[in-house]
């Protein structure tokens, strides 16, 4: 009897046991208690902001791109009364709205702060208030007035993609008239930087150059990956073309004239390949932006993150570190998916602005329920005017991702899903830590 009684014994106690590990699908009546536990615990975390431009509203390095004329989200409209409790947080500003007159008081406000905190002082002071630890500076170039130890750099590799002339292309809608001439400086750029006065005669030398930019960039520079933009131009869709063809194009058009959508496509599709593969031997991990975007013309279709699986899942590039910039908004829960590839990674930055902490809340717990450990933060903060600058943004994004992470994740304790113990160590791994492993330079 005994004999048969102690596994009888042992298996309702397993069966119990399982049953108290069993997740429930609705959170308990400590979920209020638990988002206000969590959240203070959060809140003492150092953060990496994996993706934002720091600089001021007259710097027109903070990107190599502009903004043309477009409808933004309603969140990020300058009546958003978020961005006031932004000003008051951070500056004690006094009023209650950005009227002329008021707007006067925050602009004086951090012109006495600049001097009171000069140099690189001002900006270092503004993540110490944020309580973020590095912030990525993902910009044309850096700015003196950003101190490298706190800002590494992310450079812009789209520029590569458009070495011939360029007329037919500007000409296909307004934002393109806006963008274009932009690659076409920061290109020139590149060549400077490389003492080079005119494109290389052959398609090998051009390669040359290309890689010449990355290794001094990532060598003697301080960059710490290349980023693409290339979602704005063109669709994210790359084929796989030969060396030969690429090379006939840059051939045919290096010295004069004006390629086909077809031709320069090619050309494109070989010449991000090779970027990407330079990533990989470089150990330059490769940003694209892989979301929505500005401007009328921006076609979503195109855009679509999953245009981009051919390149995740192509094992020539499984030594090249992606971060999908912006999680493929707003297909973020299939984007996901992706992340199950090694190499790939998830940043949050934009969901956490165009949506409010309730409705990011979903979307970042269903990333940590599926791969809590291939997902970051970033802020994407932006210097959008003299009022509103990138310190704005910044408390915004850094607020609002902290409050939806620590939703999620009291949502996942109540309801069974992980403990305390574990809820924190996916917030350290989300807000810093996950990141940071990805640039080992960093020495964090």
């Amino acid at each position: 009897m005994r004999k048969r009684l102690f596994p009888l014994v042992l298996i309702l106690c397993l069966a119990s046991s399982f049953v108290l590990a069993q997740a429930r699908p609705y959170p308990g009546p400590d979920l209020p208690a638990t988002y206000e536990r969590l959240l203070a615990e959060i809140n003492k975390i150092p953060a990496f902001d994996h993706h934002a431009h720091p600089g001021f509203a007259d710097d027109p390095d903070v990107d190599a791109m502009a903004a043309p004329p477009g409808s933004a989200a309603f969140r990020e409209r300058e009546t958003n009364p978020e961005l006031v409790a932004a000003a008051r947080a951070l500056w004690g500003y006094p009023y209650d709205d950005f009227s002329a007159e008021h707007a006067k008081w925050l602009i004086q406000k951090k012109a006495e702060m600049r001097k009171q905190y000069p140099g690189t002082a001002y900006f270092n002071m503004l993540l110490d208030k944020l309580n973020i630890d590095l912030g990525v500076a993902n910009r044309a170039m850096m700015a003196d007035y950003l101190d490298p130890k706190r800002f590494p750099w992310v450079f812009f590799a789209d520029s590569f993609l458009w070495p011939f002339d360029n007329s037919k292309e500007r000409a296909r809608n307004g934002d393109q008239q806006v963008y274009i001439p932009l690659q076409e400086k920061m290109l020139k750029r590149w060549m400077q930087q490389e003492r080079l006065s005119a494109l290389p005669a052959g398609f090998g030398d051009y390669l040359k150059f290309v890689s010449q930019v990355l290794e001094d960039n990532r060598k003697n520079k301080g960059g710490i990956a290349m980023k693409f933009e290339v979602a704005y131009f063109r669709p994210l869709h790359f084929s796989d073309p030969p060396r030969e063809q690429a090379e006939a194009i840059y051939k045919k058009y290096a010295k004069g004239g004006v390629p086909s959508e077809a031709e320069y496509r090619t050309f494109q599709d070989f010449i991000f390949r090779y970027l990407i593969t330079e990533g990989g031997r470089l150990t330059l991990p490769v940003h694209i932006h892989s979301a929505v975007g500005i401007g009328d013309y921006f076609n979503i279709s195109e855009s679509n993150i999953m245009q981009l699986e051919n390149i995740l899942r192509d094992p020539r590039y499984s030594s090249t570190i992606f971060v999908m910039i912006h999680g493929g908004y707003p297909l973020e829960r299939e984007a996901i998916w992706l992340a199950a590839m090694k190499n790939v990674y998830m940043e949050s930055s934009l969901m956490e602005i165009i949506m409010y902490p309730a409705a990011f809340k979903e979307s970042l717990k269903q990333w940590l329920e599926t791969f809590p450990d291939k997902v970051t933060f970033g802020t994407d903060c932006f210097p959008y005017n003299d009022v509103l600058g990138a310190e704005e943004s910044y408390w915004l994004g850094n607020q609002s991702a902290r409050q939806g992470l620590a939703a999620a994740l009291a949502e996942m304790v109540s309801s069974g899903e992980v403990t305390d113990a574990k809820a924190i160590e996916m917030a350290h791994a989300y807000l810093h830590d996950t990141a940071v492993s990805l640039y080992p330079s960093l020495g964090h």
